[in-house]
């Protein structure tokens, strides 16, 4: 369960960047939506699956509330996911 919650982390965290490092200023600056659209979907699927993820793996570590808090937080801060993994979930490798 830890690999498939650290690489879902990464992928989010990937797709969140993408998302407003490329495809946004695309959309608003050069008027080409298309990127934004699938990334924009990509990204949506990769932060439920993520939050789902958590969910499961803070239940299965018997986590409190607060871990599985700051975890959720950092999937929604850029570059929040890299830290999470770095912080809490390389370590239990």
């Amino acid at each position: 369960m830890l690999k498939i919650f650290r690489a879902t982390a990464i992928l989010e965290g990937i797709s969140y960047l993408l998302l407003f490092g490329m495809t946004m200023p695309l959309k608003h600056w050069a008027d080409i939506p298309e990127p934004n659209q699938v990334v924009g979907m990509a990204h949506g699927i990769l932060f439920i699956l993520y939050v789902v993820v958590a969910t499961v793996f803070c239940w299965e570590r018997k986590w409190k509330l607060k871990r599985f808090l700051i975890l959720f937080v950092a999937s929604l801060l850029p570059f929040g996911t890299f830290y999470a993994d770095k912080k809490y979930l390389k370590n239990l490798a």
